[in-house]
């Protein structure tokens, strides 16, 4: 596993990463013991970024982390994020009081003393452009109870609010072949702050692996059901904003362009790390296999400049205009 340099600090962590909303809730049901199988494999595989959050689960995702942790005091690096809980839920999260109480739940049930990471969870624009929240986490960070923060945004122009704030070590944006925005005006201004990129929905929730139909099925409890349509949430966090039936057309489509003995999820992985700006990409997984065929795009070469100029024509001329949400 290939490792890239973290935040200001530099500190190294695995370029293919693990997000745990899946073993959390809302992708269909996750059992404990495959929850404890997914985190294993991660390890085996050298992954030692751990994505998740407060709100996956209501703290479910968190707690398999911190019982992982217990067993395996490896140099495993854990970004949690807050803001979305239900408890007292919005505008109410976003205090000083809450986000410190916040903080102090996710240390609880992950075990530990120091959170790596803590992110802002997709929050109101104007809660991050009046800037208090961001005076909370540098006091957390001054008390040792953070050693990092960062944001989890959901359009370019929140990512470049947060990259004015002093201290930012990351930013997580949706990034994949059907989301490209953020190349072109938010990767150069990150780099140039040595603020990390964290690439979440790489495989837009299942669309590029190319393994879909226009009559898959998801469970009641998966978001790729109820919120497929932004019902519940972003739009853009399901199918990264692509309606279902049109983004497995351009699944389709774009499996042509794949080379000779690679996978759709592993031309759409290995797309992203193809871009220096990205410390790590955190694909989720609900089974063991998921997570060590993520893991195997470490070791392949980048792809070639030609094939990238032909994603990128794919993307603007077939894909663009069906994207939905905040972007």
């Amino acid at each position: 596993m290939n490792t890239r340099p973290f935040g200001p600090d530099r500190r190294l962590v695995s370029e293919v990463g693990l997000g745990t909303w899946q073993i959390g809730g809302s992708w269909g049901t996750v059992d404990e013991k495959t929850a404890m199988e997914i985190l294993a494999a991660a390890a085996e595989e050298g992954i030692t970024f751990f994505d998740t959050a407060d709100v996956y689960g209501d703290g479910r995702s968190e707690q398999f982390i911190g019982k992982f942790l217990r067993m395996h005091a490896d140099n495993l690096f854990v970004a949690t994020k807050l803001g979305r809980g239900s408890n007292p839920g919005w505008p109410g999260n976003f205090t000083r009081e809450n986000i410190i109480k916040h903080t102090e739940a996710s240390l609880k049930r992950l075990g530990l003393e120091r959170l790596n990471l803590t992110q802002l969870h997709c929050i109101p624009r104007e809660v991050l452009a009046e800037g208090a929240v961001f005076d909370t986490l540098r006091e957390l960070k001054k008390q040792g109870k953070i050693e990092h923060f960062g944001a989890s945004v959901e359009t370019v122009e929140e990512g470049l609010l947060c990259l004015e704030q002093e201290g930012i070590a990351s930013l997580q944006v949706i990034f994949n072949i059907f989301r490209q925005k953020p190349i072109s005006e938010l990767f150069a201004k990150a780099k140039e702050k040595q603020v990390s990129i964290i690439a979440r929905v790489p495989l837009a929730s299942g669309l590029l692996t190319g393994k879909m139909q226009k009559t898959t099925t998801f469970d009641a409890s998966d978001h790729r059901n109820f919120n497929r349509d932004g019902a519940s949430f972003n739009v853009g966090e399901t199918f990264a904003g692509v309606p279902f039936e049109k983004g497995v057309e351009l699944a389709e489509e774009l499996s042509l362009l794949k080379p000779e003995g690679m996978t759709l999820a592993q031309m759409a992985l290995r797309w992203i790390l193809d871009f220096d700006a990205v410390t790590v990409v955190i694909p989720g997984a609900s089974r063991p296999s998921q997570v060590r065929a993520n893991a195997s795009i470490s070791k392949l070469p980048p792809l070639s400049s030609d094939l990238h100029a032909k994603i990128q024509a794919f993307y603007e001329s077939k894909v663009a205009q069906h994207i939905r949400g905040p972007y």
